[in-house]
């Protein structure tokens, strides 16, 4: 299998980046990130940054004029504790090491897995959670990912889009070896482009407007409708990939803003990150995503893996 390590930047090489540094006209407070202990590494290979705690602007950047509604307003979110999210996308060959198929369109071991839908990747996070290597796996929440993609930055981009993500000006309509590309801040790699990521919140498109401050996770139940991001497209993915649904025909998972039970409009996934068939302005870091159903599967979409470190009874 090829190592994704032979794509990466050292880390530990990169010049050091001084945060902490409190930005009043955009709200902006993050921590330096710890130096990262050896062994953030599970036993298929999936390794892990540490992320401190800390404060951040959620929401549009600071003189970002593509922003949509649903990016507004920008406010002040904490997050309360320090936390470990995949240093990369979930890999197929991650994959194929837990659930034995392999459903993506472009293959490659060490590329992005995609063509999963949101209730595939809670499978896959199950079973790494069976494991009883002392850690709880889960998908990152939407102020997580946000906080963890800015690296303390209150800028739509990790850096010049070319040298921070794989998309349509320059992914030749195809995903690509994760870490080949420079990593953010933090040492976070392809937090924009190559494949969108699933988080764990619903959506609301005015949940902003009323976000707890403290560690949000997402409304309970979604309002109606979603949208695929700035200008309303859905990007090539979307269009091509499809992707099949539980009775196996072709199409999107699920019809917008179903009923659930009760009469309670099921909640919509919120998707992060911009794919590798979207352009520029799909992948800012404050683009949000949302479409038909937790069973929905493009193959511009995949995942990233958070985990926490069980307390010993």
């Amino acid at each position: 299998m090829t190592n994704p390590d032979r794509f990466v930047v050292d880390v530990k090489a990169l010049p050091v980046v001084a945060f902490g540094v409190f930005v009043l006209a955009a709200g902006l407070y993050a921590q330096k990130p710890a130096p990262q202990p050896a062994g953030l590494r599970n036993a298929i290979g999936m390794e892990f940054v540490s992320i401190p705690a800390g404060e951040f602007a959620m929401g549009c950047s600071h003189a970002d004029d593509a922003c949509k509604a649903d990016e507004n307003p920008s406010h002040r979110v904490q997050i309360s504790k320090p936390f470990e999210i995949g240093k990369y996308e979930v890999t197929q060959a991650q994959w194929v090491a837990l659930m034995e198929t392999n459903p993506s369109g472009g293959k490659g071991e060490t590329r992005p897995v995609e063509t999963v839908s949101k209730i595939e990747a809670q499978d896959f996070i199950a079973k790494l959670n069976t494991a009883g290597d002392g850690y709880r796996y889960r998908l990152p929440t939407e102020a997580e990912w946000e906080y963890a993609a800015r690296a303390g930055k209150d800028e739509p981009y990790a850096g010049p889009l070319d040298q921070v993500a794989w998309y349509a000006a320059n992914s030749d309509d195809e995903t690509h070896p994760v870490g080949q590309k420079k990593p953010n801040a933090w040492g976070l790699y392809d937090v924009q482009g190559n494949v969108r990521e699933w988080v764990s919140d619903l959506y609301s498109a005015n949940y902003y407007s009323n976000s707890p401050a403290v560690d949000p996770t997402g409304p309970t139940t979604s309002g109606r409708g979603g949208r695929g991001g700035p200008r309303g497209g859905q990007g090539r993915g979307a269009r091509q990939g499809f992707g099949r649904g539980p009775d196996g025909r072709r199409g999107f998972g699920g019809p917008q803003g179903r009923e659930g039970q009760g009469g309670i409009p099921s909640g919509l996934p919120v998707v992060r990150g911009g794919g590798w068939d979207q352009s520029a302005a799909f992948q800012r870091v404050s683009a949000r995503f949302s479409y038909y159903g937790p069973t929905l599967r493009v193959s511009d979409i995949g995942f990233r893996v958070v985990r926490e470190k069980i307390a010993p009874q």
